[in-house]
C-alpha cells in the first residue's frame, strides 16, 4: 500500500491543472534497502522507462492499489517489475505485466526522513 498526497494519481487540481508531479509514501519493506518504509518521495509523471527505473505503478490485478517496484524488463504488453526485496515483494513474479497505461511515473527523489551521511 502507498500514500499519495495531497494530488490524487491522475495529477489533477481543483482547478483542472494537471502536474507533472506528485509524491508518494513508502509503506512496507518490498523495496528495502533501497526504498524504506515511510519515506516520501517525488513521483515524475512519465509513461517512458527505462530498465532500472522505480516506478509509480497501477496493479494490474487491483486497480485501487498503488505499487513502487524497479522496471526489470519491456515484454509484450507491458513491463516486468520486480520488488528489491523478493522476501517480501509481490511483483511480477505473481501478477504478470504491468500494461503501459498502469504507469503514472518514475521516482524522482528522497525528501523525507532525510538520511544522515547519504547522497540523497
Amino acid at each position: 500500500m502507498l500514500t499519495i498526497a495531497p494530488n490524487p494519481p491522475d495529477g489533477s487540481r481543483q482547478d483542472g491543472a494537471v502536474l507533472p508531479v506528485t509524491r508518494v509514501r513508502i509503506v512496507g519493506p518490498s523495496m528495502a534497502p533501497a526504498m524504506l518504509n515511510d519515506e516520501w518521495w517525488v513521483v515524475r509523471r512519465t509513461s517512458v522507462l527505462r530498465p532500472g527505473d522505480v516506478a509509480l505503478l497501477v496493479h494490474p490485478g487491483r486497480p485501487d492499489l498503488l505499487i513502487v517496484k524497479r522496471v526489470v524488463r519491456r515484454e509484450a504488453g507491458g513491463w516486468w517489475v520486480l520488488g528489491d526485496n523478493p522476501a517480501a515483494s509481490d511483483d511480477s513474479r505473481q501478477f504478470g505485466v504491468v500494461p503501459d497505461a498502469n504507469v503514472l511515473g518514475r521516482l524522482w527523489w528522497r525528501y523525507r526522513p532525510i538520511r544522515r551521511g547519504s547522497a540523497h
